[in-house]
């Protein structure tokens, strides 16, 4: 069952010294920029938290795992400040996730699209289901995966970033995922994902935690540009948002 709050809904449990972040949106777990927000804080508080030695990023419900950035507010955009800061939105969340202190494990229950790829490539590790389709459709609406390219780049290559970019209305399944390395594991129902994945975390959290940081920080070697890579790209993402042929792809989206 998921939210039903306009805003989303974003829930943290530690314990074991795992922290599990769950985030929800009624429109498939799609991200405003105020959850976008409150997201890269939670993450920034968990790296300082010496208590935490890793993270599971989830979503709720059984569906789909995050749809990408609120279309309503993307076409609301009036100004380059405006999609400067709406596309923020995902490189704040990036960067957090590429500077938080502890691995980040990703569960992926059902499909992800657009920024919903961007936090998946982000993530260490990722569980998945053979229902956890991707795509990446910004070049059908008059965009592009600017913001996230990096993050997708370095887990699948660019040819496979190539083949998604390029293809905006293809699904990759599951097993297309785990062969390019966006995901680690994929399973064939929710249930085995989450038995497999309580081992795995319970195994993981007892090792040294010293240990699990020390890998995160070369998980994310030659990656420190990425702080003012992703806020450029954001802004090229937010003039691309105020182009006639964006407004009327995203316009038709009404009908």
């Amino acid at each position: 069952m998921g939210t039903n709050r306009p805003a989303g809904s974003l829930y943290t449990k530690i314990e074991n010294r795992t922290a599990t972040i769950e985030f929800g949106h009624p429109a498939s777990n799609s991200f405003v920029s105020e959850l976008l927000d409150r997201l890269t804080d939670v993450l920034k508080k968990i790296s300082s938290n010496e208590e935490v030695s890793i993270v599971v990023l989830k979503s709720e419900g059984e569906r789909a795992f995050c749809a990408g950035a609120s279309f309503d507010e993307l076409r609301a955009i009036s100004s380059p400040e405006e999609g400067l800061a709406f596309f923020s939105g995902f490189a704040n969340v990036i960067n957090a996730m590429r500077e938080c202190a502890q691995p980040i494990i990703g569960r992926v229950q059902g499909k992800a699209v657009g920024g919903g790829v961007g936090l998946i490539a982000a993530c260490d590790y990722v569980f998945a289901v053979e229902a956890a389709s991707v795509k990446l459709s910004e070049l059908s609406i008059g965009i592009a995966p600017l913001v996230i390219a990096p993050a997708v780049q370095r887990k699948i290559g660019m040819a496979g970033f190539t083949e998604l970019a390029l293809s905006p209305v293809e699904w990759k399944n599951a097993y297309w995922a785990k062969e390019k390395g966006l995901y680690s594991k994929v399973f064939n129902s929710i249930k085995e994902m989450d038995k497999e994945l309580d081992f795995f975390m319970t195994t993981l959290a007892s090792y040294n935690p010293e240990a699990l940081r020390a890998i995160k920080k070369i998980l994310w070697e030659d990656t420190t540009s990425w702080s003012e890579l992703l806020t450029n790209r954001a802004e090229i993402s937010g003039k691309l948002a105020l182009s006639p042929a964006s407004k009327e792809s995203l316009k038709s989206l009404n009908k």
